[in-house]
């Protein structure tokens, strides 16, 4: 693919940016409510998705900071761990199937946990300037639809307002620029800017013109005039 990814970095950066902006500014406004430290790995261990964008992001920036057998280990981890998030995503489905409501299940999976491959014996993150925006929000209560979610080890009371994180819109804007992303590899799958994967598979996904369904010029052409016979 001959195409300058640049422009949707910068785009996916500039709202990590104001993620970063966002914690600092309810930690300024709650010091004694957030207990974030060095060390702390609680939010290493949490469950969540990557949007196109940013799995993309991590991607690229795990291949820039890594090589070697530092990076054939990391990998290994990603694997176990993947494979963990496979098994209890399976379970969440076979729930729903069966009839558990979605609310249920939500729950639910608020309480599993998996290790980050990326978190190290040290319990520190090996690609701490790259982490994901739910990593750098996670600590500050979060609004998820009309739900208000905090860390267990914070000190926000229950019942008590405080400024939150709109995690709604952080996804609509990630999906914007996944979809812009779509858009400008020409990708023949009409849902991939919707695609989730959690951090495991991000690492060990190879982001090629094959995994985006890139489609050249010539073949979008040869697919515009085909269909135009077709309605003619």
């Amino acid at each position: 693919m001959d195409i300058d990814f640049t422009p949707f970095f910068k785009k996916y950066e500039a709202l990590a940016k104001l993620a970063d902006e966002t914690f600092d500014r309810v930690k300024k406004e709650h010091p004694d409510c957030i207990k974030c430290d060095s060390g702390c790995s609680d939010c290493c261990h949490a469950l969540f998705d990557l949007s196109l964008i940013e799995a993309f992001y991590i991607n690229h920036q795990f291949g820039q900071c890594f090589d070697g057998q530092e990076k054939h280990q990391l990998i290994n981890r990603a694997n176990n761990v993947d494979r963990k998030i496979h098994k209890i995503k399976r379970q969440a489905h076979k729930d729903f199937e069966a009839g558990k409501k979605e609310i249920d299940i939500m729950m639910d999976m608020s309480f599993k946990r998996a290790r980050c491959p990326l978190l190290n014996l040290n319990d520190r993150c090996d690609m701490y300037d790259f982490r994901p925006i739910t990593c750098r929000l996670y600590g500050i209560p979060i609004q998820i639809g009309n739900m208000s979610h905090t860390c267990n080890l914070s000190a926000f009371e229950e019942g008590v307002k405080y400024p939150s994180a709109k995690m709604d819109v952080i996804h609509q804007r990630l999906y914007a620029i996944s979809l812009e992303l779509a858009i400008a590899v020409r990708s023949k799958f009409s849902k991939i800017a919707e695609m989730l994967v959690p951090l495991s598979m991000a690492l060990l996904n190879d982001y090629n013109a094959e995994y985006f369904g890139f489609r050249t010029l010539e073949e979008v052409e040869k697919k515009a005039k085909a269909a135009e016979g077709t309605d003619g």
